[in-house]
């Protein structure tokens, strides 16, 4: 769940200090999380001394990196560690509300949170300012949210070049030089055998529905069947849960049927208006924040209200990540001719996470971190009415590198 209901939201400011990132740099602990945790095991760096330079020359720094995995901002600290600098950090405030030890060591590697929920001007300013500041590069991730999708982006977020903007504008008065973006891909390639992974983890799958197992195979022609049954099995369970039955038909049209009457129940119950060009993602967002809205009016705070019931609330919440989650799954990403090791695996563990709320991270893995060329931020905003000329540049340049790196995965249809 990435709504927080237990408290009211209350800005994390970022550690600025040197000695505990320098310390986990020192100790090898990134390596070891990821490791242990996400099961990356190796990197490669690309084009780093592009960063360096931009550093060197006193630019504030703004690191815009896809974001497919749950690894990637821990993985930009081999970058981090490879230029000799400490990084900044946005994340989303649920993920300082996980557990004690890791919100502290979210605070220490130089994470400060976002409310997403709401117009967050505390954490906006803090990006700005570090910007402004140049004090170390800052991350931002600009699609917002992770859904293991490494080949594809998905649509980027303004907020990114307003911060960008809004810094150069405030370094240009004062004169002192630029702002500057680095777009920055990652790609995680699997190093184990993906076929024998796949069919392990699909008959585990197979066997949670109370399917008879399939027989070991490594046979593409048998694997991919039994992942497009499994992420049936998997959608006709959700239609039952919120729509009372299965329907029948391609998978596309169920899972957008889906998604529009779990977003539309929820929009109804807090009143929202949409419009007919609004995203998924953007009807997503107005949910979630009608939730907490309504929630916290009732009583700003429900610990000393012991009798409030969350659970409606939850309920709208989970509804409207569901809805999020489903559109996780693209259509062209397992179409025939283009199915890659890498893709498997990342369907695979989107069911897991669906089915028993965590993807097995044990299919061992490389990531390459791409820098690009630094663009130069322009104060200036672009012709009114017009796309952000800022966000189109990233987003085609983050595309291409996205391209070319897709096409070191490993074909699975041929083992």
């Amino acid at each position: 769940m990435t709504v927080i209901l237990s408290r009211p939201y209350s800005f994390v400011p970022p550690y600025r200090g040197n000695v505990w990132p320098a310390a986990i740099q020192k100790l090898r602990l990134i390596d070891r999380h990821l490791r242990k945790r996400e099961c990356v095991i190796d990197y490669e760096l690309r084009h780093a001394d592009r960063l360096t330079d931009s550093i060197a020359a006193g630019h504030g720094v703004l690191l815009a990196p896809n974001h497919c995995r749950y690894a990637d901002p821990i993985v930009l600290g081999w970058l981090a560690r490879e230029v000799h600098t400490h990084l900044f950090a946005m994340a989303s405030w649920h993920l300082f509300n996980t557990n004690g030890f890791e919100a502290f060591a979210l605070r220490r590697m130089g994470a400060f949170s976002i409310y997403r929920e709401g117009n967050d001007r505390q954490a906006i300013e803090t990006a700005i300012d570090i910007l402004v500041t140049a004090e170390r590069p800052l991350v931002l991730f600009p699609e917002g949210t992770t859904n293991r999708t490494n080949d594809l982006l998905k649509p980027l977020l303004d907020g990114v070049s307003f911060i960008a903007r809004t810094a150069a504008k405030k370094r240009e008065n004062a004169g002192q030089g630029k702002v500057v973006m680095h777009p920055v891909a990652l790609k995680y390639l699997c190093l184990g055998d993906t076929w024998q992974w796949a069919d392990e983890q699909l008959r585990q799958l197979e066997t949670a529905l109370s399917w008879q197992a399939a027989p070991p195979s490594r046979d593409p022609a048998r694997l991919l069947p039994r992942l497009l049954r499994v992420s049936e099995a998997y959608l006709a369970l959700k239609e039952i849960e919120h729509v009372g039955q299965a329907s029948a038909g391609d998978l596309r049209p169920r899972r957008d049927a889906l998604i529009e009457f779990l977003l539309s129940r929820c929009e109804r119950r807090y009143d929202l208006q949409i419009a007919s060009d609004d995203s998924v993602r953007e009807r997503v967002r107005r949910i979630r924040s009608a939730v907490a809205t309504a929630y916290f009016a009732e009583s700003p705070t429900p610990a000393s209200d012991p009798e409030r019931d969350p659970e409606p609330y939850l309920v709208d919440a989970a509804a409207a990540d569901l809805a999020q989650f489903l559109l996780s799954f693209p259509d062209e990403y397992m179409m025939p001719g283009q199915i890659t090791d890498t893709r498997v695996v990342e369907t695979i563990q989107r069911i897991q996470e669906a089915i028993y709320g965590k993807a097995k991270e044990t299919m061992p893995m490389k990531v390459v971190i791409e820098v690009d060329h630094a663009i130069e931020v322009s104060p200036q905003r672009g012709p009114r009415g017009q796309p952000d000329p800022l966000l189109c540049q990233l987003d085609e340049r983050l595309r291409t590198m996205m391209i070319a790196l897709s096409k070191e995965a490993r074909d699975f249809e041929k083992p």
